[in-house]
């Protein structure tokens, strides 16, 4: 069960974030991720979902930002973020680009 709070995780495992690892997490919590890529500077204007979101970075990173829950956070590879519906960000994407690994609950 998800709650109302946004909870960003960072890796701090010793072995380096592959795909396939960060996958295999997501697909042990039981959910069907799909795989989205953005280039260099890329930028999402601020939005909400009407669901939750879970991300992992595969690779790069992207910077999220809550323009009334938070700070920005920057996220790198093997980093997480669980988004609750309805919260209102954007995302800036960093200078090597983002992929990413992302689920709906």
């Amino acid at each position: 069960m998800y709650d109302n709070i946004i909870r960003i995780h960072k890796w701090e495992k010793p072995e380096e974030p592959t795909e396939a690892i960060l996958l295999d997490l997501m697909q042990a919590e039981g959910l069907d991720p799909r795989r989205w890529s953005n280039g260099a500077g890329d930028v999402y204007a601020a939005h909400e979902h009407d669901y939750f979101k879970v991300i992992y970075v595969v690779s790069g990173s992207i910077t999220f930002g809550f323009p009334i829950d938070g700070e920005p956070m920057t996220l790198r590879a093997g980093d997480r973020l669980d988004l609750p519906a309805g919260v209102r960000h954007n995302a800036a994407v960093g200078p090597a680009g983002v992929v990413c690994l992302e689920a709906r609950q």
